[in-house]
This record gives C-alpha cells, sequence and structure tokens, in this order.
C-alpha cells in the first residue's frame, strides 16, 4: 500500500507551496478576511502543536515535536507496508496523516516554527488558526475513527 504515498507528497507540496507563497506576500499578522465573521486568512508563527499546546515552552518544545513527528512518520510507513491489499481507506487516511505530518515537520525544521493562516470563528470565538497540512491530519484522522466504527 505504499502507493498511496503520492497522497501524502501531493499533501507536503500544496501545503509547502501555500506557505511560502503567503510568507512572501505577507508579514506575520497580515491577512484577508473571506467570510465576515466566520474566515479569514492571517499569517500566523506557531511555536507550539496542534492548537498552540507548548507555545510558550521556551524553544525546547521544538525538538520534541520533531521526534514525535519522525517517530509518527516512520510508524506509518511500516502500517502501510503491512496493510492488507484492499485497504484503500485506511491508506488513504493514513496517507494524509502522513503528508499533514511531514508538511509541518519541514517547517519546524527549517524555520523553528509553524506557519499557519487559516482561521476559522464564529464572531469573537476563534479557533486556533490552522494549516492544509492541521487540515489532512485532522481528515485521516476522521477518516480512521470512522473506519473503525465500520468495521465493528
Amino acid at each position: 500500500m505504499l502507493r498511496y504515498l503520492w497522497l501524502s507528497v501531493a499533501v507536503i507540496l500544496l501545503d509547502q507551496g501555500v506557505k511560502l507563497w503567503l510568507s512572501h506576500i505577507w508579514r506575520v499578522g497580515q491577512g484577508v478576511v473571506l467570510i465576515p465573521g466566520l474566515l479569514d486568512l492571517r499569517l500566523v508563527h506557531n511555536t507550539g502543536a496542534a492548537f498552540s499546546f507548548l507555545a510558550g515552552a521556551g524553544g525546547w518544545q521544538r525538538w520534541l515535536l520533531i521526534l514525535i513527528a519522525v517517530a509518527v512518520a516512520v510508524v506509518i510507513v511500516a502500517i502501510l507496508r503491512r496493510l492488507k491489499a484492499g485497504s484503500h481507506w485506511t491508506a488513504t487516511a493514513l496517507a494524509l496523516i502522513l503528508g499533514g505530518a511531514m508538511g509541518n515537520l519541514i517547517d519546524r525544521i527549517r524555520l523553528g516554527y509553524v506557519v499557519d493562516f487559516i482561521g476559522a470563528h464564529w464572531g469573537h470565538l476563534y479557533w486556533p488558526y490552522f494549516n492544509i497540512a492541521d487540515s489532512a491530519i485532522s481528515i485521516g484522522a476522521v477518516m480512521l475513527i470512522i473506519d473503525a466504527f465500520r468495521r465493528h
């Protein structure tokens, strides 16, 4: 099932391409409102993990998060290698998670932080900013949960 790695590569290329483009045209904090009161794009640097967890930890979290991402990648590739033929749904989910993890890993290694830019909110209630890599990870995780329910 390693043939699904093309999807991981596509997620990485799309994620990195958009991040590079936005970082070229905007400075941190700049952006545009797409749907007033609901959705905007704004360049944000996240030194923490998901939802800015550990963002103020002082720098050590960068290396911990890099190690976790590498370990996750190794485990996902090992699982993909062992999947039975016909496990397309699971392979797709894992490839999305792998691509997202690698997209954010590249940022962390190269920059020391992750570039986020999608802001969802309801009025003044804001969801933490995220990016394409985060979206791929979330979609892949939901797919794995659905898969678990389908099997039982």
